[in-house]
């Protein structure tokens, strides 16, 4: 008997990304709770999550040296560097600007995902897709927004850059991944985290890696990044690029409640509304997508 993930691959990959946007969740209450600097969490983040992610590829790989043969190609070069790219943007921009508008550049993930998708691969994204995420970024823009913040200066612009070059990242990855199944995902990824770890190590100095709250960085290193990392990457494989980066918008609103609930800021009625948009209309997105894969297997 066939598995469900191949009789409906893009219902797979729905739910990979589902369960990856979910896990990632508790991740920026654990940076709150480190009190790290940007630098010690890229180091420690991108360090643990690309040698787990290497040494499973080692593990597990029947075909190791075609891997690394590829890593000289084009693809899997953009995948390294847009990994680079998107662990350190993040904790940069959080760490120099206030949070509102680097959660705004990142919400910009779908957008980026359907644009790539059409000009590098012609994979036109569905009205659906459109009429979601333009009902998603307003309910961001209204949950975000509630910082009584006038005017953007200049360390809020360059925290709106950070977060627009994470969202340019993800996407680039998630496309390039579904398009390129060849790829060694944990090889490439995993590559590009070493990266910036070693980077963020050499920046900070192992004399002062150790500061802060070193359980709550290692716990989010160690378990969190890898398992949602993962899942979002393989589920861009099983499903388009705009999918994925619908529901990691969850992320964005549901990580001010694991924040909430940890240190005690309560979230404002705007971001409690804007959380509800976002929730809704993905909740509508999925099943719409679920209820017309039963159908077609249905026809078949």
């Amino acid at each position: 008997m066939t598995s469900g993930r191949f009789q409906n691959p893009a219902s797979y990959g729905v739910g990979l990304a589902l369960a990856g946007a979910l896990l990632l969740t508790p991740d920026a209450l654990l940076m709150r709770i480190s009190g790290m600097s940007a630098f010690q969490m890229l180091g420690w983040r991108g360090l643990c999550l690309g040698l787990i992610f290497v040494i499973i590829w080692a593990l597990t790989s029947a075909a190791r040296r075609r891997d690394l043969m590829t890593l000289g190609s084009s693809t899997a070069l953009i995948v390294v560097a847009s990994q680079v790219m998107n662990t350190t943007l993040f904790p940069v921009g959080i760490a120099i600007a206030p949070v509102a508008p680097v959660l705004l550049g990142v919400a910009t993930v779908p957008v980026w995902s359907a644009l790539l998708a059409q000009w590098l691969y012609a994979e036109k994204a569905t009205r659906a897709t459109w009429v979601a995420i333009a009902l998603v970024m307003m309910g961001l823009a209204l949950a975000i927004s509630d910082k009584g913040e006038a005017a953007l200066d200049a360390y809020a612009l360059a925290g709106a850059a950070c977060g627009l070059g994470v969202a340019f990242a993800l996407a680039m990855i998630f496309v390039t991944l579904r398009h390129n199944p060849g790829l060694p995902l944990l090889l490439v990824i995993g590559l590009g985290s070493l990266i910036s770890g070693i980077s963020g190590w050499l920046i900070t100095g192992p004399a002062q890696m150790a500061d802060g709250t070193l359980w709550a960085a290692l716990i989010s290193a160690v378990i969190i990044l890898p398992l949602s990392f993962f899942a979002l990457n393989e589920a861009s494989r099983h499903t388009t690029a705009a999918n994925v980066s619908l529901l990691l918008l969850l992320e964005t609103v549901l990580a001010p409640f694991w924040v909430w609930l940890g240190t005690g800021e309560a979230a404002s009625p705007r971001m409690l509304i804007g959380g509800a948009i976002v929730i809704v209309t993905l909740a509508a997105y999925v099943l719409r997508g679920r209820r017309r894969a039963v159908l077609a297997a249905g026809k078949d």
